[in-house]
């Protein structure tokens, strides 16, 4: 099976044109690519499945993430890939696999670093500090669609502690993410 980044972006770009869609994609593969070279796992591989883990949200959103099969398979990804991706939309479980745990602990996250910090006047994640992130998290009215519970659950799963989560995903983000 092919995972490269150019394939995965290609099949990403046929089907999503909304560009804060494809801005949170590529926030979730960076960070999913960080997490892979932290824990020794294939880079290659997690990256595919952030990068690809919304492919079918933009076309069906209320049975995302459905659709990311009848997307996938023709491009030869595996049942395995495709159960990764579709694995961010299903109930808690202590029975998932490292990838699928990091996947679901980064996709709200990364939208929620993108968010504090584009309400800084220098608008830089690299600037962007662990306490700042915290603090926006305490405040419901602020990036109201993001769901504080699940980026607690998501440093739960990984145990390890929610501020070395945000900095961790903040880093990487800062490091490999840019918004088009």
């Amino acid at each position: 099976m092919d995972t490269t980044r150019e394939k995965a972006w290609s099949i990403l770009t046929q089907h999503v044109q909304e560009k804060p869609l494809l801005n949170h994609c590529l926030a979730v593969e960076a960070a999913m690519r960080a997490y892979a070279a932290k824990y020794g796992e294939d880079v290659e591989y997690w990256g595919a499945v952030g990068l690809l883990h919304d492919v079918d949200f933009e076309k069906y959103p209320e049975e995302h993430p459905g659709n990311a099969k009848n997307m996938l398979k023709p491009h030869g990804y595996s049942d395995q890939f495709i159960i990764d991706i579709e694995s961010h939309a299903r109930d808690w479980a202590p029975e998932r696999s490292l990838l699928q745990k990091v996947l679901l602990g980064v996709d709200e996250l990364t939208g929620f670093i993108i968010a504090c910090a584009l309400v800084r006047p220098d608008k830089s994640i690299a600037n962007l500090q662990v306490k700042s992130v915290m603090k926006k998290m305490k405040d419901k009215a602020f990036a109201r669609a993001v769901n504080r519970e699940t980026i607690v659950q998501g440093a739960q799963m990984l145990e390890i502690e929610l501020q070395e989560h945000i900095e961790f995903v903040a880093a990487a983000l800062a490091k490999d993410f840019s918004m088009s």
